[in-house]
């Protein structure tokens, strides 16, 4: 399984144009546990970790595993426009 920085998420969110409310709700989740992960206040529980990456997944982005590179993020598709 994909490890979700508090980084990709936060990069993720501002691909998608999405405010921690937006994927709080869509990933089914508070916003506080939004809003803490992204600034490293806690760690995401596995389960809840699954849920933000499925709707961050199923919301276009492609999020990038860790290599010597770094993580990473980038929409699946370019928007049109």
């Amino acid at each position: 399984m994909l490890i979700l920085s508090p980084e990709q998420c936060r990069a993720a969110r501002g691909l998608l144009g999405w405010t921690q409310e937006e994927l709080a709700e869509r990933a089914g989740v508070s916003r506080s546990t939004i809003r803490d992960y992204e600034n490293g206040r806690h760690c995401l529980h596995p389960s809840t970790a699954t849920q933000v990456v499925s709707a961050l997944e199923g919301g276009g982005v492609l999020l990038i595993p860790s290599d010597e590179a770094g993580p990473g993020v980038r929409l699946q598709r370019p928007t049109l426009g």
